[in-house]
């Protein structure tokens, strides 16, 4: 917030095919099933979206929960903070770099032993002839590789979600060190919902390049031209969503 003698300015921008959504500019929200939560709703339907995705801070020694839905699938990813999740496959620990995946119609009940950040997306889950719905998965970002991204050991991803036919997101972690990033400007059918974690940089959307820091907001639609380039003294690192392993709808 910002003293009232100073001019109000925003580096938010909001455009049909995208959007940078610093995080000062979200206010507080209350859902009936987080009650002691704040919650942010980063993107929605009414952004463009087809999917939901939220910033929770919940309390230490709260909890909250997504009602199981038949059709809704849940990815979380714990930003900072402790405690545990009861879900498909049992209560499971948390602490910062936790992550699930939670298959429609499952309980996730979140339980906070130290203030707890995380980010959850919800999408419909998108079943296809032949394919098994999946079982729950429950993972931390540090047992997961970190593979050479195009050919240059300054790009490293992390692919949190398996890569196989049951599933039909990708959760990625992309670090790069300063001076690297995207090799091209991408255009593609798949949407993204990115919320970035460390250092700083240059993201393109649409036209134009635009500054970014930790806990920026970014949602890029299907066929937005978008590319990254890290700058400052330290690694930049995001976290995004794709939805894949699906034909589109016609």
């Amino acid at each position: 917030m910002r003293a009232v003698d100073q001019l109000v300015h925003s580096r938010a921008r909001v455009g049909p095919r995208s959007a940078l959504l610093p995080l000062e500019g979200f206010p507080f929200s209350r859902l009936p099933d987080w009650p002691e939560a704040q919650v942010r709703i980063l993107a929605a339907p009414a952004l463009g979206a087809q999917f939901a995705q939220y910033l929770i801070d919940l309390p230490a020694g709260k909890q909250g929960q997504f009602v199981p839905d038949d059709s809704l699938e849940t990815f979380y990813f714990v930003i900072s903070g402790g405690g545990k999740i009861d879900a498909q496959k049992g209560q499971q620990n948390l602490n910062a770099g936790s992550f699930g995946l939670v298959p429609p119609n499952t309980p996730a009940v979140f339980h906070a032993a130290q203030a707890l950040r995380l980010i959850v997306l919800r999408k419909r889950y998108e079943p296809a002839p032949g394919i098994q719905i999946f079982k729950a998965v429950h993972g931390h970002e540090s047992q997961i590789k970190k593979e050479i991204w195009a050919n240059n050991p300054h790009s490293l991803l992390q692919t949190l979600i398996p890569d196989e036919f049951v599933y039909d997101l990708a959760m990625n972690i992309f670090t790069f060190d300063p001076g690297h990033g995207l090799p091209v400007v991408e255009t593609h059918v798949m949407e993204h919902g990115l919320y970035f974690l460390e250092g700083k940089g240059q993201y393109y959307l649409e036209d134009q390049w635009m500054e970014v820091q930790p806990d920026d907001f970014i949602w890029m639609g299907p066929y937005c031209p978008q590319s990254f380039s890290a700058t400052g003294g330290a690694p930049s690192r995001y976290i995004y969503y794709k939805n894949v392993n699906r034909d589109v709808a016609i």
